[in-house]
């Protein structure tokens, strides 16, 4: 049944929503001309014009209610803006509003990238039968667990959300001079110690919740307990559409949301994409997708069968796959570290540790991967980064045959330092026959003190989460493995003292070793659909 389309809509712009302390939220409504339309919320800190006033028209001309509002504190709403504290609260109340009004038809649904699907799981548990769809575009339940991914913190995102947040305060002009000088502010924003003054360096002014982020940064913080909306998950009751790609970052969040709704029971929808988080690509997807879940879901239109999961897989001979569920079935396959910088299937063999001297005062830089900012995100060469003295890589022997890697990816690296505060980042390139390294997947962890255990010759044993991957690496091509000591200022640089996040001054470097002997087989560990005939090192 196709969609029904009213050309006539209705637009009520800046109707102030008043919660329950009496701050007034701006509100826009988009009315189509059908009566018992049902509706499409969004809440967004963005502002209510440019794309979302578009997206509002077009979803209200294919018959529903649309009602946009700004979060608190944000483009003519009232109050302060404070991540994530009103959202549960804020949006029940305008959930109450909803129904007060005479064109209510008592269901509704939700759309909404990024920020804007974190105030879709911050009510919906509680939304119980009236919320009958999400769309959740690049987002998560676990809002913390991007913020402090391998408990390192994710400065390059967090301060350029803040410095974005800011700039919607300052005139047009203003902004598009600064973006055409390529944002210098937030460049040395990123590179200054204190990180407690960066915000100021990179913005004007102090932003009270990166301060706050600084301080409650332990994963057991009192802080972050009513600012996640996981812990409800297997609540919910709306059918769930979830959209991401495999360069974003909340990837790994939001395919455990996946992996949650479904041991709950549900059936929720998963499309991960060639896409980073503000890819051209992934809101077109979320669009046309996303209308048709709020047709079958909402309206109650049918819309074009697929599968539960759909995936593109990177690479030569890779493409779009559908899959009944995720992760799919795979063999985990271990691709060790070898001496002589060789990566492979192999079992290690006696060998003496590779070393890296990591220097925070010129810390290893991040290039591309999972970032906020879609110019500077997703795959790149990364050949220059691994000439750097301070990267170790491990590179196989050239694929007889393809090797096509689906689903969780992580890494053990056995370690001894001089230092016991540092990180451990890994990533996984795709060597292509030109010699370009292209990264596929990676991630960090940070070591501290007792948070890992050390055997009686000081090796630890370090286990790292990369990012989950879908990639085909072609016959001819080879795998490698990047070992470093930070990625910055992706990551914050750790200074090797222990010192508190935000006060740290204090730089100090020192040696490490990566240990690849059988007593420490050091390796990458991948899944994959069919093991390779032949992986020698």
């Amino acid at each position: 049944m196709p969609a029904v389309r009213s050309q006539r809509v209705t637009v009520t712009r800046d109707i102030p929503v008043r919660v329950r302390d009496g701050v007034p939220l701006g509100t826009d409504h988009y009315a189509p001309a059908l009566p018992g339309a049902p509706t499409v919320l969004i809440r967004t800190p963005y502002g209510r014009g440019g794309p979302v006033r578009l997206l509002g028209r077009l979803v209200a001309e294919r018959g529903y209610h649309v009602v946009i509002q700004s979060c608190r504190g944000t483009h003519g709403s009232g109050g302060e803006f404070a991540p994530l504290v009103h959202e549960r609260d804020d949006g029940l109340d305008t959930l109450d509003w909803l129904r007060r009004q005479r064109w209510w038809s008592g269901a509704f649904g939700m759309f909404g990238a990024s920020y804007q699907g974190f105030v879709q799981w911050a009510l919906a548990a509680e939304a119980a039968d009236e919320l009958r769809a999400m769309v959740a575009v690049a987002t998560a339940s676990a809002t913390r667990d991007s913020t402090y991914a391998g408990e390192s913190f994710s400065l390059d995102t967090v301060l350029t959300w803040a410095e974005l947040l800011q700039a919607q305060t300052v005139p047009w002009l203003a902004r598009q001079w600064e973006l055409r000088r390529g944002q210098p502010r937030l460049a040395r924003a990123l590179a200054h110690l204190p990180l407690a003054e960066a915000d100021r360096i990179a913005t004007g002014v102090t932003v009270p919740f990166f301060q706050e982020w600084l301080r409650h940064h332990t994963p057991d913080a009192d802080y972050w307990r009513p600012r996640v909306f996981g812990d409800r998950i297997a609540e919910v009751r709306a059918p769930v559409l979830m959209v991401s790609g495999w360069q974003d970052i909340f990837l790994p969040a939001q395919l455990d949301d996946y992996v949650r709704l479904r041991a709950a029971g549900a059936r929720p929808r998963l499309t991960v994409g060639p896409w980073t988080h503000g890819s051209p690509g992934l809101l077109v997807a979320a669009l046309r997708e996303g209308l048709d879940w709020l047709d079958e879901h909402l309206a109650g239109r049918p819309a074009p069968p697929r599968a539960p999961v759909r995936v593109h897989v990177g690479g030569d001979g890779g493409g779009w796959r559908d899959l009944p569920d995720w992760p799919p079935p795979a063999v985990p396959t271990r691709w060790h570290l070898h001496a002589d910088r060789a990566l492979g299937t192999a079992a290690p063999i006696p060998s003496p540790p590779d070393r890296i001297w990591y220097d925070p005062a010129d810390p290893t830089p991040s290039l591309g991967g999972p970032l906020l900012v879609a110019q500077r995100a997703g795959k790149v060469d990364n050949r220059s980064v691994e000439a750097r003295p301070d990267v170790l890589t491990y590179t196989s022997a050239p694929l007889d045959a393809p090797v096509e890697v689906l689903g969780p990816v992580r890494a053990e690296v056995h370690l001894r330092s001089e230092l016991s505060y540092l990180d451990v980042f890994v990533r996984l390139c795709d060597v292509d026959r030109r010699g370009r390294s292209w990264n596929v997947c990676d991630g960090l962890v940070r070591v501290a003190p007792g948070r890992f255990p050390v055997d009686p010759s000081g090796v630890v044993r370090v286990p790292i989460t990369l990012w989950p991957a879908a990639h085909r690496f072609a016959p001819g091509h080879r795998l490698r493995v990047q070992v470093s000591g930070g990625a910055h200022p992706r990551y914050a640089r750790n200074p090797g003292t222990g010192e508190p996040l935000g006060t740290a001054v204090t730089l100090r470097a020192g040696w490490r070793e990566i240990l690849h002997d059988p007593v420490h087989p050091s390796a990458i560990v991948l899944p994959l659909a069919q093991p390779p005939s032949t992986a020698r090192p």
